[in-house]
């Protein structure tokens, strides 16, 4: 099942919003197929798995991530096609939480006389698909907040001076994670401060993010980066119903440059961002960036709306009593202890500290 896992996770940035799976066909303890879900539309783990044998995989074991389907969408259930090779058992690490799967893939199998198994590395495969088990049960992405920050948490120098605080490893990493989501958020400040294209440039993206603005006041600049790609790499800026009837010659312009206008509630000027994920949910986008400055990533963290935070680290001291950080806001009233539920990784990444800290949940 490690294996699996291992094989499954091979497919992020490709497959959603379908889930990450793996599977591994094994007998008498030796692996005779292995395979894992590639692309949205594509074969399935199982299938992958089962035209990787050798030989025929009559009698053996199944190793699978998540429960195999049993309906009919872009390819035909896998339970059908388990029964159909024969197989004599199926291992599942976790049972599949979308509408049309639900412990109805297992049934299929038991009442065909397929002994199977449940929990197998369960903790790990939860891990592995939480965005997609988000969007399955909360009808929301998968929030990761990213930054990078001096040892003493500045974001930038007093001056506001726009730096490149994390090294060149680290800023290939970012690209990667861009070129893995649905989409990048950032906060209109940002966008006026540093005109940025918000795109995946240093690696090959697996699939095309488009870039959602926070702009309740519609201010972005028809002429600026994200505007003039936006006909080939999508832009979606929200706003304040207000702002487009104020500003309906920007809105006109933004629109014929290729962005969409979405006007949303807002709140003291500020998008809600509990109606901003309701209808990126609605849209089946399964994860996205945060890479706004501290007064949008505090938002997200004030209102507990983030499940995760990537922090970079760099080995340097800023100092200044009005130097930015990252989470600007109300913040939490007591400081956190370790049952807060936080689980953290951490890990280097050239010169730099990578910390991966999962948010727990409200409630938790």
């Amino acid at each position: 099942m490690k294996r699996a896992l291992q094989l499954a996770a091979r497919g992020r940035g490709g497959v959603e919003p379908n889930p990450l799976v793996g599977c591994v066909l094994a007998r008498n303890g030796r692996i005779i197929g292995q395979g894992y879900h590639r692309r949205f539309g594509g074969p399935h783990a199982e299938v992958e798995a089962l035209r990787s044998c050798r030989t025929s995989a009559r009698g053996c074991e199944v190793y699978v991530t998540l429960e195999p389907c049993s309906h009919f969408g872009k390819t035909p259930p896998c339970t059908s096609t388990l029964l159909e090779a024969g197989v004599a058992r199926v291992h599942v690490a976790m049972i599949d939480p979308g509408e049309h799967v639900r412990g109805r893939g297992l049934r299929q199998l038991r009442r065909a006389g397929v002994p199977v198994e449940v929990g197998l590395q369960k903790a790990e495969a939860s891990r592995l698909n939480a965005a997609y088990v988000k969007l399955c049960t909360q009808k929301r992405p998968w929030v990761i907040l990213k930054w990078a920050q001096s040892i003493d948490g500045k974001l930038a120098t007093h001056t506001g001076r726009q730096v490149n605080v994390s090294g060149q490893e680290s800023h290939r990493l970012v690209h990667r994670w861009r070129g893995q989501v649905d989409g990048i958020v950032t906060g209109i400040g940002t966008v006026l401060a540093d005109d940025p294209l918000l795109t995946a440039r240093l690696v090959k993206p697996r699939r095309v993010a488009r870039r959602v603005i926070l702009d309740s006041r519609l201010r972005l600049p028809p002429n600026g980066a994200l505007a003039r790609s936006a006909a080939q790499i999508p832009v979606m800026v929200i706003c304040a119903e207000s702002a487009v009837a104020k500003h309906s010659r920007r809105a006109t312009r933004l629109e014929r440059r290729g962005c969409e206008i979405l006007p949303l509630p807002c709140r003291e000027q500020r998008v809600c961002l509990e109606a901003l994920l309701d209808e990126l949910g609605r849209r089946r986008m399964t994860n996205l960036l945060v890479e706004g400055g501290g007064r949008v990533m505090g938002s997200f963290f004030d209102q507990s709306l983030a499940d995760e935070a990537r922090v970079f680290v760099s080995p340097t001291l800023v100092g200044g009593g009005q130097a930015p950080g990252a989470l600007e806001g109300a913040g939490r009233k007591d400081w956190p202890t370790s049952s807060t539920g936080e689980q953290v990784q951490i890990r280097k990444v050239g010169g730099d500290l990578l910390y991966v800290v999962t948010l727990p949940r409200p409630g938790n």
